[in-house]
């Protein structure tokens, strides 16, 4: 796979099965895609090696978890310096409700998406956690009406 060789429109197909259920057994994999299961884990082989195949996951509800209710929130902070940047970062990817933590280019400075069990639960968050941290000077929550679409 490498640098040397492109993906063929049969990698894409792996790439998709997998990615609809990773669970597939190679054999129900190589059926799928026209394959017999030699040269398909010989192919799913090369995609993980290459770095293309990351890993495996399962995804969790949520819901089920008892943190069906999200909330993207948008941050702006007030400091430069980036020793004040990295402690922020550290302490906020910390937080067990924060499940996705991005810097941005341009404003905000960073989105957080937060997921927890209900309104409550994001004021205990948003009150007792994110907002007494020096270095933010605004907060916008955005609460989710419904998913449309996601990857995970």
């Amino acid at each position: 796979m490498g640098n040397d060789r492109a993906l063929d429109d049969l990698d894409h197909e792996i790439l998709f099965q997998l990615s609809q259920d990773g669970r597939l057994t190679n054999v129900e994999l190589a059926k799928r895609v026209g394959l017999t299961p030699p040269p398909c884990l010989r192919r799913v082989k090369r995609l993980e090696d290459a770095g293309i195949i990351a890993g495996y996951r399962a995804r969790m509800d949520p819901a089920a978890l008892g943190r069906g209710f999200e909330v993207v929130v948008a941050v702006d902070i007030g400091v430069n310096d980036l020793k004040t940047v990295d402690e922020f970062e550290g302490v906020v990817a910390s937080y067990d409700e924060v499940i996705e933590f991005r810097r941005m280019f341009g404003r905000p400075d960073y989105f957080i998406r937060i997921a927890v069990a209900d309104h409550a639960a994001y004021e205990e968050f948003l009150t007792r956690k994110l907002i007494g941290l020096p270095a933010i000077t605004r907060v916008d929550s955005h609460l989710t009406m419904k998913r449309i679409k996601t990857d995970d």
